[in-house]
């Protein structure tokens, strides 16, 4: 008798179970945001398997597909929220990038695998948000490799300081690292690049009145350099040639005279004096060149 009577709760509880099923996969299919994160757990294979019967494409597919990533949103905002200390600024992208990982997650998960889908997920969602964060929060793009390195030299130097009670060399660095030196610089310098300051930053000190910019210490492209260098090339050149040809740039690029001008004084004719200079003129150039 009692065996009868637990075989009949039993079944009862078996049936409620399985009405209590129907009815929470029948509210995810038409509201899937309204499923609670521990009851999504118990559908989720429901539409996994669902998934594998319809062909990809098709509408009741693409249906099907979008319930499963309603339905687990809340694995996005669980492992966003360990990002919280980046400012509420950042938390947006954050959780737009984890349902990246999520979407990337449901499209490779298979019901073989025999593991749980929240199991699997959550490292997808992770490196996604992970990959966005080594992607832009360098000031500087630089090699995946010495991003990581970064994180190494970073945590090397902390050890070797609270070790040795100072900042350890490139040296020892290299040696706990099992680096070499120059792999060791190379990530120190590619470190400069993850921070960038405004070069509308004061430079100045506290006790300074006047406000100094850091754009005010930037040099520039200046020309006169360029005219120095031209002046100690020519010189060599200028002494080489005779004493009319010196006359005649004197008084053309110095005294800036006009060529019938030069001509009047030398006694010769406007056409002689322009070929004269163009002569010389030619030869320097050619000269220049050659010294090049």
């Amino acid at each position: 008798m009692i065996n009868t009577t637990e075989r009949a709760q039993t079944h009862e509880a078996a049936q409620k179970n399985q009405a209590d099923q129907e009815s929470l996969l029948a509210r995810a299919y038409a509201d899937p945001a309204s499923i609670a994160p521990k009851d999504a757990r118990g559908i989720v294979r429901h539409f996994f398997s669902r998934l594998t019967e319809l062909e990809e494409g098709t509408h009741e597919y693409s249906y099907v597909r979008n319930v499963l990533i309603e339905v687990n949103l809340s694995l996005v905002q669980y492992v966003a929220s360990r990002f919280k200390h980046r400012g509420p600024q950042e938390m947006e992208d954050i959780t737009q990038v984890g349902t990246i990982g999520l979407i990337k997650a449901i499209d490779r998960f298979e019901l073989c695998r025999e593991v749980e889908f929240t199991s699997f997920a959550i490292p997808y969602i992770t490196g996604e948000i992970k990959r966005f964060f080594r992607d832009t929060s360098w000031a500087v793009h630089v090699p995946r490799r010495l991003q990581e390195a970064r994180l190494e030299l970073s945590r090397a130097t902390e050890e070797l300081r609270t070790r040795l009670g100072r900042l350890p060399s490139t040296a020892e660095l290299a040696e706990l690292m099992q680096l070499e030196p120059s792999e060791v610089a190379e990530a120190q310098r590619a470190s400069n690049g993850y921070n960038s300051v405004s070069l509308d930053a004061a430079a100045n000190g506290k006790d300074d009145d006047a406000e100094v910019l850091l754009g005010d210490f930037l040099g520039c492209d200046e020309d006169r350099f360029e005219l120095v260098e031209n002046f100690h090339s020519l010189a060599p050149l200028i002494a080489d040639l005779d004493e009319r040809d010196r006359r005649l740039l004197h008084l053309r690029f110095v005294e800036e005279r006009t060529q019938q001008q030069i001509a009047d004084e030398i006694g010769c004719s406007q056409m002689h004096v322009s070929r004269l200079i163009s002569r010389v003129v030619a030869g320097l150039r050619a000269g220049l060149m050659t010294e090049q």
